[in-house]
Parts: C-alpha cells; sequence; structure tokens
C-alpha cells in the first residue's frame, strides 16, 4: 500500500475531524456547523476561494495548481440520518436521533485530507474544485448543486467521487464503467373499495382482498415483463388496512420501492404497474390509484475516467486490491445527477467488518481515512500533471 506519506502523516489529525464531525451530526440540507468547521479547515490550508451557501449549506474550494489547465471537481457527501446511534464509540453522536451512518462524516474528512496536500503541494497543471454537499441522503444535494450552475460556474470538465463500503475488504476499491449504482423510485397505490361488517363480504367490496392480489400479481413485472439478465427489483414494502377484526375497510393501502439501471426498463414498470391497478380495479370492483414518484437516477460511470479512477487507486493500494469489473448495486446515489452533467467516475472504498451503512451500530473505519485522501490526491496529479 503506498498511501501518500504526507497524508499518512496526518492520519491522527484526519481521525480527529472526522470523529468531530461524527458527534455533531446534521440532516439534509441544514449541514450548517458541519459547513463551518469544513470552511475554517479550507481557510487554514490556504485555498484559494472558498464559496459557501451554494445548496443552501454546501461549499465550493477552489485550489490551483502550479500551472494553468483544466478543472476536476472532487465531491464529498456531509449530511447524516435521521436515526438513533447505537454504535456504543465514545465519540457517538450528541444530537438526538441524528447519527452519520453512512460514512460522510469519512468522505468529507478524506476530501479534506486531500485539499490539505494539494493545497500544500500544487504538484497539478489546473485547478482543483472541491465540492462539499448536504442533502444526499434523499435531498437531492447533488441535483441542486448542478442546478445552481456550479459545473458550469467552475469549468468543471471531471467529477469524481468514492464511498465507503462495510461488505469490501479494508483498503480496496471496487467500480465499474456504465451503471454502477441504480434508479431510486417508489411508487403507493390508494385503493378505494366499500367497507361494511366482516360477515357479509357480499356486500362489500373488499379493498384487501384487492391489495393482496395486487401485491402478488406486481411481482410478475420482475419475473414475467423483462429479461431476467437486466437488472430489476421491485419490492412491496408497506401494506396498510383496517382498524377491527369485523369490519372490512373502505381503504387500503400498497407502497413500494422500484430500481433499475435502464430509462427503458424504468418506463415498462411505470406502464405494468399503471395496467395491473386497471384491471384489479376491475376484477375486484376497486379503485386502485397509482402514484408514481422518481427518485435518483443511476450512477452511470463514463469509461475513459472510469480507468483513470482505476489507475489512480492501483497507485494506492496496488492492482491486487483495485476491481474495475465488480457488480453494479442496487442501492442509489444522488452523485448521479453530477455525471450526467459532467464525465467522471464513482469507487466504492472497501472498510472491512462492520455493520452496513444506514444500520444504528454502524461505525466508520478511520484506517481507511488517508486511503481515500490519497487517492483523491493522486487523482489529480495523474489527471493534470505538470509535465503532460
Amino acid at each position: 500500500m503506498v498511501v501518500v506519506n504526507r497524508i499518512g502523516d496526518m492520519s491522527a489529525e484526519m481521525t480527529k475531524w472526522r470523529r468531530t464531525l461524527h458527534e455533531n451530526p446534521e440532516l439534509g440540507f441544514e449541514c450548517h456547523e458541519t459547513a463551518a468547521f469544513v470552511a475554517e479547515k479550507l481557510r487554514e490550508f490556504g485555498v484559494d476561494a472558498i464559496e459557501e451557501g451554494v445548496a443552501k449549506t454546501g461549499l465550493v474550494a477552489i485550489i490551483e495548481g502550479n500551472k494553468p489547465g483544466p478543472t476536476i471537481g472532487l465531491r464529498a457527501d456531509m449530511d447524516a440520518l435521521p436515526m438513533q446511534e447505537e454504535s456504543g464509540v465514545d465519540y457517538a453522536s450528541k444530537n438526538d436521533g441524528k447519527m452519520h451512518a453512512c460514512g460522510h462524516d469519512g468522505h468529507t474528512t478524506m476530501l479534506l485530507g486531500a485539499a490539505k496536500y494539494l493545497a500544500e503541494t500544487r504538484n497539478f497543471a489546473g485547478r482543483v474544485a472541491l465540492l462539499f454537499q448536504p442533502a444526499e441522503e434523499g435531498g437531492g444535494g447533488g441535483e441542486v448543486m448542478c442546478q445552481e450552475g456550479v459545473m458550469d460556474r467552475y469549468d468543471i470538465h471531471e467529477v469524481y467521487a468514492i464511498h465507503n463500503a462495510p461488505e469490501l475488504p479494508v483498503g480496496s476499491f471496487a467500480t465499474c464503467v456504465g451503471p454502477n449504482m441504480a434508479a431510486v423510485d417508489s411508487f403507493e397505490v390508494f385503493i378505494k373499495g366499500k367497507g361494511g361488517h366482516g360477515a357479509m363480504p357480499h356486500e362489500t367490496a373488499d379493498p384487501i382482498m384487492a391489495a393482496v392480489a395486487l401485491s402478488n400479481g406486481l411481482q410478475s413485472i420482475v419475473s414475467r415483463n423483462h429479461c431476467a439478465t437486466d437488472d430489476l427489483v421491485l419490492s412491496i414494502t408497506q401494506i396498510h388496512a383496517g382498524t377491527a377484526d369485523n369490519i372490512i375497510p373502505d381503504t387500503a393501502y400498497i407502497n413500494g420501492t422500484v430500481r433499475t439501471f435502464s430509462k427503458d426498463v424504468q418506463a415498462m414498470v411505470i406502464g405494468r404497474l399503471e395496467e395491473l391497478c386497471k384491471g384489479y380495479s376491475a376484477a375486484y370492483g376497486v379503485d386502485a390509484k397509482l402514484v408514481y414518484h422518481k427518485g435518483y437516477p443511476a450512477t452511470i460511470n463514463h469509461a475513459a475516467q472510469t480507468a483513470i479512477a482505476a489507475a489512480a487507486a492501483r497507485e494506492v493500494v496496488g492492482d491486487d486490491k483495485v476491481d474495475d469489473k465488480a457488480m453494479r448495486v442496487m442501492a442509489a446515489e444522488d452523485f448521479a445527477y453530477m455525471l450526467e452533467e459532467r464525465p467522471g467516475a464513482y469507487l466504492h472504498l472497501g472498510q472491512g467488518e462492520s455493520a452496513s451503512v444506514h444500520h444504528p451500530a454502524y461505525v466508520f473505519n478511520d484506517e481507511i481515512l488517508p486511503i481515500g485522501a490519497s487517492f483523491f490526491a493522486r487523482l489529480v496529479e495523474r489527471t493534470l500533471p505538470l509535465n503532460g
């Protein structure tokens, strides 16, 4: 493993930053203290410019290289999750009901470590735009930053990001060309029937029967309406109906999630949901109304930038710890919006055995902080070489 020496020397300092952030998690676009902490550190490092208040609490910082050249964007997410921490660490969250359970405190720290190194050395021809983003966890902060013109305003040519991965060995990288993470959508079905006495079902239009049958029918979308080699997930996650054992209710509710990598598959799913809702409405004498919510699009890596990022990762951790043909992931990520605006790549950095992300017992492994920071630094120096 060839962690950049200067960054390796910062390991203890980076761990302190990360644990400070961990103790003070913030949600969504309300990352005020986090952004203030980041801005303070960036000013200490001597970056050339800082724009605050992007997407409400995001920041963009610029580091100029020793020669002119194009701009590379490096992104880190800053927000936490609305959950109670159960990790047992002595630096656990001080904010009730909020926890850095996805490692965004670590991602922010990695980018800060890279920023300190790059501001000291400036061993590149061009400039780096550091994108500290709020509201990845459902708020779409990446999309808002793009909508506010960050990519054009700073003339960003390429953009990169990494995410910790508890399921991968410590210090290993995994990525792939093309779809890396899925588009995430949700749907709701509101079923209106006719309630009545449980002893006289023939006088009702039972929404529970319709909900159960429809939920089973929806599984045929995955099993019978798409190619088995093209990844698709459709999961029913909620069914609600009824209040008592002797009353057939008027209404029932179904909720679920859809994960796709292709817009064509997504369109097929929406069409079949609509058709099945109509069909089961007719079959059971109810009205099943579909409401479909499109979420983050698929995170799609660009081929050339994925190769560049994998090469940088190999310099840091070695050939045997980089898999650039890894399986894609059915979870979603709003870095997708930045990759729709500019070519780039998204990588997963292994942190070893631990509770999964989004689990109350999750613990970020500080051992990977200098690895992630070194990756960002070498990525910049490879992509923007002084002697290129």
